[in-house]
């Protein structure tokens, strides 16, 4: 039988016990508190009424609007998963993650310099305290919010898929209604962050999120990471926030898991019907799993649909992969170029910014281009 040709290899994954060198592990600091979940995104928006219509689109729920701010929910208990205030231009503020109870706050406070929120601020009431990530993003941990009925979802539809030697539907048929996909929860963010390493460090002690996938460059350094939570036995999500290495601290994209692969897919006929921008999809991830769709909201920024990620317990090992485009995703459309840095004038002098001030070396630099230059899938 012939080998393989090296073009359809995929990266190698290594557990954390058994790292080859010069790969370096991404050590874990004392956590002060362990989030429990990812409750809402905060954003402002300049036309709170376009933001709407896209995210009813979308699949989410509006729960109010004022003048002012724009609150939207999906089908489960969450009160808000998505909150956006009026301002003048499109920006991410940050995210609240949800924490047991008031002495994790209590402790935020005396060990973090956490600040107290004001009465009424969190959508569903509650308590609540605010720090700021080292990248300038709000990060509010929040507790006592009061849950919603959940809304109702159809059945999922892959249980009755058939196959070779299976006869699951006969004399029936498959026929997902034509309708946005509606979401049934948040699932996860993804920042860019200049200071990889700050950034995770500050995450994993305030959030106490556990490294499920570690990608990292040529050089052995990690440069990206896939953060789940740490629910002890309970399944979590392979990531609920992922730190990705690069030249400026943004927001890359959210992620809102939908019911089954036809809500996805019907979904995606709803959004271009109404003529919002597909970005990426319909694919599979590579690393956490999931079935892919990628949209632009009025403004630009990125939306996730994903359905059937991965789980893992608490004591999943954490490992490690190198970090290249080809690691994104194992089937679908070719990765596009908006998931990189843009080649033009406003890229090199974010680059030469950076390398004057000193937070980013010539040779980072170097490291990162050759991530990201090689072509993923050479056939496409």
């Amino acid at each position: 039988m012939p080998a393989t040709p090296p073009t359809l290899n995929t990266p190698p994954a290594y557990p954390e016990h058994a790292l080859p060198h010069p790969v370096r592990r991404l050590e874990r600091p004392a956590a002060l508190v362990q989030a429990r979940a990812l409750a809402f995104l905060m954003f402002d928006k300049p036309d709170l009424a376009a933001m709407e219509a896209f995210l009813a689109d979308f699949g989410m729920t509006p729960v109010s609007r004022t003048a002012g701010q724009l609150t939207m929910r999906g089908s489960g208990q969450a009160p808000c998963i998505y909150l956006a205030r009026q301002a003048r231009r499109s920006r991410y503020v940050g995210a609240a993650f949800t924490v047991d109870g008031e002495a994790e706050l209590a402790r935020l406070e005396a060990h973090a310099g956490a600040r107290r929120l004001p009465a009424g601020s969190i959508p569903g009431g509650g308590q609540g305290v605010e720090l700021v990530d080292p990248a300038g993003h709000l990060l509010w941990l929040v507790t006592g919010q009061a849950a919603l009925d959940p809304l109702p979802l159809r059945a999922p539809l892959h249980p009755l898929t058939n196959g070779p030697g299976l006869n699951r539907r006969v004399n029936a048929t498959i026929r997902p209604p034509l309708e946005p996909a509606a979401i049934a929860r948040l699932g996860h963010v993804v920042l860019q962050t200049v200071d990889f390493a700050t950034m995770a460090h500050w995450y994993m002690r305030h959030l106490g999120v556990i490294p499920t996938d570690v990608q990292y460059l040529a050089d052995g350094s990690p440069n990206l990471c896939f953060f789940r939570l740490d629910l002890g036995d309970t399944p979590a999500d392979h990531h609920t926030l992922v730190l990705a290495g690069g030249i400026e601290d943004k927001y890359e994209h959210s992620a809102y898991e939908v019911l089954d692969l036809d809500a996805l897919g019907q979904g995606h006929n709803v959004l271009r019907a109404n003529g919002h921008r597909h970005m990426w999809g319909i694919g599979r991830h590579m690393l956490g799993s999931q079935l892919f769709d990628y949209w632009y909201d009025p403004d630009g920024m990125e939306f996730e649909h994903y359905t059937d990620g991965d789980l893992f317990t608490a004591d999943h090992e954490t490992h490690y992969v190198p970090l290249d485009l080809a690691g994104i995703w194992t089937w679908g459309d070719d990765v596009p170029p908006t998931m990189g840095p843009a080649r033009n004038l406003g890229t090199l002098f974010k680059v030469l910014r950076l390398l004057r001030r000193g937070a980013l070396t010539r040779q980072r630099l170097q490291l990162l281009a050759r991530a990201m230059s090689a072509p993923p899938r050479p056939w496409l």
